[in-house]
């Protein structure tokens, strides 16, 4: 029998960096030079959710993006999106009179416009604070045009990263409490009706465990390669745009 549950509602939230600042990157290369980047001496910080820590450190480590410092919240968080806003504002609190240059790497992540209210309490003018486009990381991966592609092919869609295939067992098995009550299984994913595995890279172990996964939940599979999609031009958006405007002290 069907779930009266249905899948949860992801509308884009405005106020966000827009993704055609700049094209995306090829991830196989290093792509800002170094001459640039070492222009910037003031340091980015990147605040970001725990599961995008080994995308951004790979994407810093390919762009030689030294001055980037990456800051995350628990990937936890991913099952509890009402609790993202409080502990984005708290290191905001933290941080803000440290960094000159701060970049959200978080989507709106089902907070209904919480983190841009937090962003608009610590944004000035002067010091201006931008998050990733979208309403959740599968679609600054997929991009914004594709994943509306993806939505409507199928509005019963569960979606898989590199992160979420890896750490499934932990965050929705367990997290969702799924080994100790198998039965809520189906309430909570029977109006689902594929699982759409958005892999960042070519690793065919993360394959056979997103499939697994499907299984376990009882849909069909496919799988997208996106690479780091918005989630590296974002990034890139924002050392270019110190680079442009950076001003050296005077002596």
């Amino acid at each position: 029998m069907k779930s009266l549950v249905k899948p949860l509602a992801q509308p884009l939230i405005a106020g966000m960096l827009q993704p055609q600042q700049v094209q995306p990157l090829n991830s196989l290369h290093k792509n800002t030079p170094h001459s640039q980047a070492e222009l910037l001496t003031e340091p980015l910080l990147v605040i970001a959710c725990g599961a995008l820590a080994r995308e951004i450190q790979q994407i810093k480590l390919l762009n030689g993006w030294q001055q980037l410092r990456i800051q995350c919240l628990d990937a936890e968080l991913h099952n509890r999106p009402e609790r993202i806003s409080g502990q984005l504002r708290s290191k905001l609190a933290e941080v803000r009179d440290d960094y000159q240059h701060i970049f959200i790497a978080y989507a709106d992540c089902g907070t209904g416009g919480e983190i841009d209210r937090v962003m608009a309490e610590f944004s000035t003018t002067e010091r201006p604070i931008e998050r990733l486009p979208g309403a959740h990381c599968y679609a600054f991966f997929a991009g914004l045009e594709a994943f509306d592609q993806l939505a409507e092919e199928a509005l019963g869609t569960f979606y898989l990263t590199d992160f979420l295939a890896q750490h499934f067992d932990r965050l929705i098995v367990r997290g969702m409490k799924l080994d100790k009550h198998p039965e809520i299984k189906t309430m909570m994913f029977g109006n689902y009706t594929r699982l759409v595995y958005l892999s960042q890279t070519h690793n065919e172990k993360l394959v056979i465990t997103a499939q697994q996964a499907a299984q376990y939940l009882g849909l069909a599979f496919e799988q997208r390669h996106t690479g780091y999609g918005l989630l590296e031009s974002g990034l890139q958006a924002q050392v270019i745009n110190q680079v442009i405007n950076f001003q050296p002290q005077r002596v």
